[in-house]
């Protein structure tokens, strides 16, 4: 598995903090002036794939790295409603601080591992594979693309150097200079760099007729009925890879890969995953005038 690199990670969460620390933290310095030792447990409220462990935990050492991780569980670990996930202990301060950034990382990261093993688990038998798109977060897509890996599914290209996707704006500016869905195949192939796989688009049947004379590696179809899906893939025979996106839901992916598609790529997965719902409790380790417990 690819994960994020610890610059990756530590650039993350240091443009996060700077959003919510600019200017300190006004209520916490009002209400503690001094050092007071606590504990922070971060729950579930529901079931979950656990994904963006390591980016909290690197928030908590940036606020502050006297702050000692007492349990957490590992990324990708499925998680049942009430279960601990994290927990923290060092000043109830630092734990204040770092709270709402650590929270936000992995409540939106475990949203999109939670949804992408949604998907996965719906075309389970198939041999469709689930596959994420380059519609992130400005900023985060190591960090996204790596929570769809923790759901069971697959990066699709990471940036426009990955891989050749000729898309309809593509096709369009070449109609205007009379190159057709074939040729532009054809003229990428011969001027991309070397192994990189050719992906074309089609909406229509004449276009997967016509995709296929450009003998591209894998021909993804737009935004076509589960129908048409099944009637494209009979028509190209196995002669490319059978890719669709667009309209992907919980609802129709199983009809989609039992279409007999190859490959389902999904923006939802990263641009709509909705949070999941953790949160945390800050909890001082001794109350105010309670007595030390004494050993025997």
């Amino acid at each position: 598995m690819s994960i994020p690199s610890t610059e990756q990670i530590r650039t993350a969460v240091r443009r996060a903090l700077e959003e919510d620390l600019a200017w300190g933290d006004v209520t916490t310095a009002a209400l503690f002036p001094a050092p007071l030792t606590a504990r922070g447990i971060v729950t579930a409220h529901q079931t979950l794939v656990l994904a963006g462990m390591a980016v909290a935990r690197e928030v908590f050492t940036a606020v502050d790295p006297g702050i000692r991780v007492v349990r957490a569980l590992k990324d990708g670990t499925p998680v049942k409603k009430g279960q601990a996930v994290l927990t923290v202990q060092g000043d109830a301060r630092s734990l204040l601080m770092a709270e709402r950034v650590a929270l936000n990382f992995l409540q939106h990261l475990s949203g999109i591992a939670t949804l992408t093993g949604q998907f996965c688990r719906a075309v389970r038998g198939s041999r469709a594979t689930i596959l994420d798109t380059r519609k992130t977060a400005p900023g985060l897509r190591a960090l996204q693309k790596w929570a769809v890996m923790l759901g069971g599914g697959q990066n699709h290209r990471r940036s426009l150097g990955d891989g050749i996707l000729i898309k309809d704006n593509h096709l369009l500016l070449l109609q205007g200079q009379r190159v057709g869905i074939a040729q532009a195949c054809i003229l990428a192939r011969k001027h991309a760099p070397s192994g990189l796989q050719v992906t074309v688009e089609a909406q229509t049947l004449a276009q997967v007729r016509e995709a296929l004379q450009g003998t591209p590696d894998v021909i993804l179809l737009d935004n076509m009925p589960p129908a048409l899906v099944r009637k494209a893939v009979s028509l190209i025979r196995g002669r490319a890879l059978v890719e669709v996106s667009g309209g992907i839901t919980l609802r129709n992916v199983c009809a989609m890969s039992a279409a007999g598609t190859d490959r389902i790529s999904i923006g939802a997965l990263t641009h709509s995953a909705q949070a999941a719902d953790l949160s945390m409790d800050i909890l001082p380790l001794r109350l105010p005038g309670q007595p030390r417990k004494q050993g025997r």
